[in-house]
């Protein structure tokens, strides 16, 4: 499938739904385009040469269309469209293997490319000018900040809906105490955290979609409405006529995680909002997450600021003239001495650092810290892996940072155009300590089972420890000593051998 994460799990829901139910789905144009925009690049290319042609194609002639490099890619693209039950084989006279589209998808695709009917899928518009972009933008950043902040702990006068908070149970993501009846965030909580906001926005929207199964609510009304919100456009205002039942029910909850705004609960109108668009599209920049990338920010501000010297550490002649320019909001500076400089007043942000950062100092507009051997452990006994920290530490690297580590990357081409060294945004040796960190955790690895000692005989222990082999549960032996341990699932099955061989004795 997909080499995104984020891809990859939403297609994997839609490709465990029944063929029935897919076909269903089909029936919206916006529903359409939303699955044509989480397939695979090369799939997408397949999905295009075929939607005007409505003849079958031989599946060798679009293996030809793939550089040899690239065959990887077509097996996974053609899996993807079987699974979806996107394309149609069939055979011709000759015995040759032939796809063809969906032809469902493909009237319903067309529709959506050409303006075609579109049956109201994609909402009706209706003429309303009374919410500004600012109150829509304020309002779904609250909302779903809101959600974040209880997730990490920081004390809020507004806790999310008992429904958000049922979700995040339901899913994992925390959990609530038997003695106290608070919330306390999971492991898988911690890595939520570190997501994109499009990535976080589905994990919930996916255990919604489970939750609404067991409530006998239409897959396929939750799905249409989901892909329609990310097709819709911010700012204008839809009526709530041409929604079904189900559709209309799930406002209160779209409201609750800020994917659109109403002005009361009986209203006809609803406004997609900015965090709705990333639904269905690669824009990670819509709305800040806790782990919001800055890649644009960090186009726009190519030319950097302060000089940094060649050890990857700033002076602190460069540290006040980062300070006095505007710098990116989260920005982070990592040196050589794994000291840490977040440009940063926002409460969420900080408290994600605390996850795997020392906190040491806080100022009006930054935040410093350390990062050491105990934060680091921390993170990792929650959950949080060592590649997490470090990819979370590059995408909120200071646009500075990024500037010299291309400028060093250029040199070293220049010098050996053959070098296979790649973009190092962190200090190298920051990296590579984080990782022996967890590498130090990974040394001892538990297992379950039973340790069998004090044999009589070596005849005995010889052939418990043997049968133990034969059958793939015997974890470790000592053979001077006599002892063996063996897997929870298979001392059973080594105890019974035990009394069978050892009492006929």
């Amino acid at each position: 499938m997909s080499s995104d994460p984020l891809k990859h799990s939403v297609n994997q829901y839609l490709e465990e739904l029944p063929q029935p139910v897919q076909t269903r789905l089909y029936e919206s144009p916006a529903t359409c385009l939303a699955i044509y925009r989480l397939l695979p690049e090369l799939a997408k290319y397949f999905m295009m040469s075929m939607v005007f042609n409505e003849n079958f194609i031989l599946l060798r002639d679009l293996d030809r269309w793939v550089k040899p490099n690239g065959k990887v890619q077509f097996q996974e693209a053609i899996k993807s469209l079987k699974s979806l039950h996107l394309i149609m084989p069939k055979k011709n006279e000759k015995g040759a293997l032939m796809i063809g589209l969906n032809p469902t998808f493909r009237e319903s695709f067309k529709n959506a490319l050409t303006g075609g009917k579109v049956h109201n899928s994609f909402g009706i518009v209706i003429e309303d000018n009374s919410i500004s972009m600012d109150i829509l933008n304020e309002y779904s950043s609250s909302k779903w900040e809101t959600i974040l902040h209880f997730m990490v702990g920081t004390p809020i006068s507004t806790i999310p809906s008992a429904n958000v908070l049922n979700l995040l149970k339901s899913s994992r993501l925390m959990e609530e105490t038997e003695t106290t009846a608070e919330f306390k965030i999971t492991n898988e909580g911690f890595q939520f955290l570190l997501q994109e906001a499009n990535a976080q926005i589905w994990t919930l929207l996916l255990q919604y979609l489970k939750m609404a199964e067991s409530f006998q609510m239409d897959p396929v009304d939750i799905l249409n409405f989901i892909f329609m919100l990310g097709s819709l456009e911010v700012g204008k205002a839809y009526s709530t006529t041409g929604l079904s039942d189900t559709q209309k029910n799930m406002l209160k909850d779209m409201r609750d995680y800020g994917l659109i705004f109403q002005k009361n609960s009986e209203a006809a109108v609803f406004y997609p909002t900015n965090l709705s668009i990333v639904l269905t599209s690669d824009n990670k920049n819509a709305i800040r997450s806790a782990s919001g990338a800055l890649d644009s920010v960090v186009q726009k501000n190519k030319e950097g600021t302060g000089n940094m010297d060649t050890s990857g550490t700033l002076n602190n002649d460069d540290q006040i003239g980062l300070q006095g320019q505007q710098t990116p909001e989260g920005a982070l500076i990592v040196e050589t001495n794994f000291k840490l400089y977040s440009y940063s007043n926002s409460p969420l942000q900080i408290a994600i650092l605390s996850l795997f950062l020392h906190l040491k100092t806080r100022f009006a507009n930054m935040v410093t810290g350390q990062i050491t051997r105990e934060s680091i452990r921390t993170a990792l006994t929650n959950g949080i892996t060592a590649e997490q920290i470090i990819a979370y530490l590059e995408t909120h690297a200071h646009p500075q940072m990024r500037r010299f580590a291309e400028e060093t990357l250029l040199k070293k081409l220049e010098l050996d155009p053959n070098s296979k060294d790649t973009l190092q945004i962190l200090p190298p040796t920051v990296v590579d300590q984080i990782r022996l960190w967890q590498l130090e955790l990974d040394r001892v690895i538990c297992y379950d089972g039973s340790l069998y000692s004090d044999f009589e005989t070596s005849t005995e222990y010889n052939l418990l420890s043997k049968y133990a082999q034969d059958i793939g549960v015997l974890l470790w032996r000592d053979d001077k000593k006599r002892k063996f341990f063996v897997s929870k699932e298979g001392n059973s099955q080594v105890l019974d051998y035990a009394k069978r061989k050892l009492n006929n004795k």
